[in-house]
């Protein structure tokens, strides 16, 4: 299964990234504040080897080292329908009474809750008197930074591929002048992650995120 998780999200880049060349291109550059909602955590614990299961309260904590952030490259048409490709460095720390209760000293995915997918955006020049609304969704994949250490020791630290990722994302841009702008958007991101434990164990959950976006875009 996940293995067929990881064709269908290499298939999806592979199409995507073979769209048609791009009239313009725009990069760019953002933080901002972002936070995820509740959600399962089941999976095999490596120091015991039974099975647990418990609704986790997670927290982004977006401003503490290293800080939640993202990088965009659109190619835009003269249609003003873009491809392009997203990185976003979000963070996830399950909190300190959901470790103690499944048996983890830290658990965390906070050098990185690592989305990358590959987008398709649609953009509406200056409707806005001067602002250009924006919106688009993309697919790709979680290369999250583990962090899981059982009360018993075994400790799980790396970069893994856990599964498949998507995005929404609606905002609006002002240009500053030919080539730079500001802009500020919501975006929605969705990851389904199949974590392995070192000893043995495993872990799955699905982390959303909901994130206000504030930054800088240069286009040429």
């Amino acid at each position: 299964m996940k293995s067929f998780k990881f064709r269908i999200a290499a298939a999806t880049l592979t199409a995507a990234l073979a769209g048609p060349a791009a009239a313009e291109m725009e990069l760019s550059l953002y933080s901002g504040v972002q936070t995820l909602p509740h959600s399962n955590l089941s999976g095999t614990h490596p120091d015991v080897g039974g099975p647990f299961s418990r609704h986790v309260k997670w927290n982004g904590k977006s401003f503490a080292a290293p800080p939640y952030y993202g990088a965009r490259a659109m190619w835009w048409r003269p249609s003003n329908i873009g491809w392009g490709v997203e990185f976003t460095h979000a963070k996830a720390y399950a909190s300190d009474a959901d470790m103690n209760a499944l048996g983890f000293s830290s658990l965390e995915f906070t050098d990185g809750h690592n989305l990358i997918t590959v987008n398709v955006m649609k953009r509406w020049p200056d409707r806005w008197g001067g602002f250009t609304p924006y919106a688009g969704a993309g697919l790709g994949v979680a290369v999250p930074h583990v962090d899981a250490t059982t009360t018993g020791g075994s400790r799980t630290y790396g970069y893994q591929l856990t599964g498949p990722a998507a995005r929404l994302t609606a905002g609006a841009k002002y240009d500053l002048n030919d080539k730079w702008a500001v802009f500020g958007e919501y975006q929605f991101t969705y990851s389904d992650n199949d974590v392995d434990l070192n000893g043995g164990g495993s872990m799955k959950t699905t982390l959303i995120t909901n994130a206000l976006n504030f930054g800088l875009s240069y286009k040429f």
